[in-house]
């Protein structure tokens, strides 16, 4: 067995193992991650990311859902490694460019410490996020169970399935979450976002993440659901995202870029045996 040094951190809650493949070599299949990422008999995380080098940006990251499988982004977890790395000192520059399955992604940590990050341009078109329906998804009506939801789908990088909801509070969020995620629309499966509208400026959001489950906050889906919010003129662009974990900033941009803004925070770090 081989020792692997790692660092938990979390942003809103969202919780992630960073394992820095800069210093040391470690090579892990799904098993050992879904055995990572256990509550109880791992180390605990909704997902495991990789920072490597890359030869298109300054670093590179590769994400992994809990259930072993890799994601194309994470803008929680890409808030993270740019914390990381300023902190650690693996780099000196406040704005990062990070490579990703989703593209080159560009993380920015503040003055208060917090990280912007540049989300990039909503994709909308469902063959591109990817959703077997034709054009923009914006409150189109599917069954999923028992009941009839309204969905609007946009990809962050990563699908997501954004639905308008009543006390999103109670809402049985465990129980429709996976339904929806497997829905046969999705051929990449989804991300879902149950959202409550408090006001044109705020809105509550629990989400179901794909691979993982509920989480107590996702950067990406905060991102989707404020698209989703001006896309059904429920919101204005510039939203604060209140999650179980905490509260995120995000704005749709006069760019047409998605910027979001939350603080990022280690937790501890350790060793692991693989």
């Amino acid at each position: 067995m081989k020792a692997i040094s790692f660092v938990k951190m979390h942003g809103t809650g969202n919780d992630f193992i960073i394992i820095d493949v800069l210093k040391q070599k470690a090579t892990l299949g799904p098993e050992q991650v879904k055995q990572m990422c256990r509550r109880r008999l791992g180390i605990g995380s909704d997902q495991l990311i990789l920072i490597g080098p890359s030869r298109k940006a300054d670093f590179k990251m590769r994400i992994f859902n809990a259930d072993g499988g890799e994601v194309e982004m994470c803008g929680n977890g890409i808030r993270c490694v740019a914390k990381y790395l300023l902190d650690g000192k693996l780099t000196s520059k406040k704005t990062l460019e990070i490579e990703t399955l989703a593209g080159i992604v560009k993380p920015e940590v503040l003055k208060d410490g917090r990280v912007k990050v540049d989300m990039g341009t909503p994709i909308l078109e469902g063959n591109k996020i990817p959703v077997k329906l034709s054009g923009r998804v914006i409150n189109r009506t599917i069954k999923a169970g028992d009941r009839e939801f309204r969905i609007t789908c946009v990809s962050m990088g990563n699908p997501h399935c954004v639905i308008f909801v009543d006390k999103v509070g109670k809402f049985a969020v465990a129980q429709y979450g996976p339904i929806l995620e497997h829905h046969p629309l999705f051929p990449k499966r989804t991300n879902v976002e149950f959202v409550e509208r408090i006001s044109i400026k705020e809105i509550r959001m629990r989400t179901w993440e794909r691979g993982t489950g509920e989480t107590a906050a996702c950067g990406s889906g905060a991102c989707a659901a404020v698209v989703a919010g001006v896309l059904n003129s429920k919101i204005e662009r510039k939203n604060l995202v209140h999650l179980l974990g905490g509260e995120l900033g995000v704005e749709w941009a006069k760019d047409e870029h998605v910027y979001l803004t939350g603080h990022a925070e280690e937790v501890f770090r350790g060793e692991v045996r693989i």
